[in-house]
């Protein structure tokens, strides 16, 4: 931790976030980058560096060099291989954070500002940084997602990794009123849908869109000691998320879809659709694939015995046309629909291409918007992308041509 006494000399202190070496209400603004609950070994990655210190200069400061290897006992992160199971890690981790976070409350004066930075894909990992800035005292005034991560790192290559940070300004709590959540709901959904509005005119996409509209969602909920329902239940933190979410999947797919017709757009096809635009071909974590499910309204686990979705140990991935292992003679939605039609175009069998497009689903002026939206979200080269931008220039033949069936009804 990095502590400024003055503007002028920067001065470096040695010791632990959990119990920091200053008095009550001293520092202006405090500044910090917490773990990212089990993202990062830091201890063992610093080792590598450590080892040659200690070599170079660690006879100059034998208080920090005076074991083998960094300590490891009191590290903040959630590494199972160290606390004896994942449980048990969760929790020291939680513990250690709260504890952390307490102390920047103890240390800010009254009117100043901790800054806090935070980046993870994961629901349970935003509701425990969360929870412990509210346990802390603190509360956000403001956040702002900022892109921190290189978008060709190894990690984002197979997975659905993040390439921004959210920076969220906190400052103590003063007030411990009680909201009514049906008052703080509309609270919560005007402010979301208008800084939702701002990050799209930002340019942010895909994962890191519903990771930005965490941060509204808590600015309008961190303003209250708690929030009750009408029957006197306490709303808790993780109701917060489930609704800050599925606002975000809301706004995405009109502006997704260009406010198209998304009536006639079946819930399987807004999740495949805000699954393509979020996380792309990447590997999904099975529970924020399940939660993008129930945000829709749709069962994930229908989907994998439907094919459409393909579990890879812990992980999940989206199927497209050509990966899924076979498809129902009948489709059940309109995803199977636009499968069965951007193959039959690939295979030039006419006669069933245009069974599918003047069936239940084909017929329709939602079915185009889809393939094109799906189209769009999927980088160059990309065998689904050629297969739907194939699909839709027959289409356009078709209504030059003036051929009624592929004109939608």
């Amino acid at each position: 931790m990095i502590a400024v006494e003055s503007l002028r000399v920067p001065q470096v202190i040695y010791g632990t976030a959990t119990d920091l070496p200053y008095p009550d209400d001293h520092f202006d603004a405090v500044f910090t980058d917490p773990p990212y609950y089990d993202n990062v070994p830091y201890a063992d990655l610093s080792d590598f560096f450590y080892v040659w210190l200690k070599r170079t200069v660690g006879d100059l400061y034998l208080e920090l060099f005076s074991t083998p290897l960094t300590p490891k006992s009191q590290e903040m992160v959630a590494d199972a291989s160290k606390a004896g199971g994942m449980d048990q890690a969760k929790q020291d981790f939680e513990e250690r954070l709260t504890q952390a976070f307490k102390e920047i409350a103890r240390v800010l004066k009254p009117e100043g500002i901790a800054v806090i930075v935070f980046a993870h894909k994961t629901t349970a990992a935003w509701e425990t940084i969360i929870n412990a800035l509210l346990k802390a005292g603190l509360y956000l005034t403001a956040s702002w997602p900022l892109h921190t991560e290189m978008e060709g790192r190894l990690r984002a290559q197979e997975s659905a990794a993040l390439a921004s940070s959210i920076y969220m300004v906190c400052r103590k709590r003063t007030s411990g009123e009680v909201g009514e959540f049906g008052r703080v709901k509309e609270e919560l959904k005007s402010r979301v849908e208008e800084r939702l509005a701002e990050f799209w005119r930002q340019g942010i996409s895909g994962a890191d869109f519903f990771m930005a509209a965490i941060g509204p969602a808590v600015e309008v909920f961190g303003r209250y000691g708690r929030v009750e329902r009408l029957s006197g239940e306490t709303v808790s933190v993780r109701d917060l998320l489930g609704l800050a979410r599925r606002l975000a999947a809301e706004f995405a797919l009109r502006r997704i879809l260009k406010d198209g017709q998304l009536a006639g757009v079946d819930r399987v096809a807004q999740f495949y659709l805000l699954w393509r635009w979020s996380y792309g071909r990447g590997l999904v974590p099975y529970d924020e694939a399940r939660k993008l499910s129930q945000s829709m309204g749709v069962d994930l686990e229908q989907l994998v015995r439907q094919g459409l979705v393909k579990k890879n140990g812990s992980y999940m991935r989206l199927l497209g046309p050509k990966d899924r292992p076979a498809l129902p003679k009948a489709p059940e939605h309109m995803i199977d629909a636009l499968h069965q039609a951007a193959l039959y175009w690939e295979q030039g069998k006419e006669r069933e291409l245009e069974e599918v497009l003047a069936g239940q689903f084909g017929a329709q002026e939602p079915f185009w918007q889809v393939a094109q939206a799906i189209a769009e979200t999927l980088p160059d080269g990309d065998k689904e992308r050629q297969l739907l931008h194939g699909l839709l220039s027959r289409r356009d033949r078709g209504k030059t041509e003036g051929r009624g069936l592929f004109h939608a009804q």
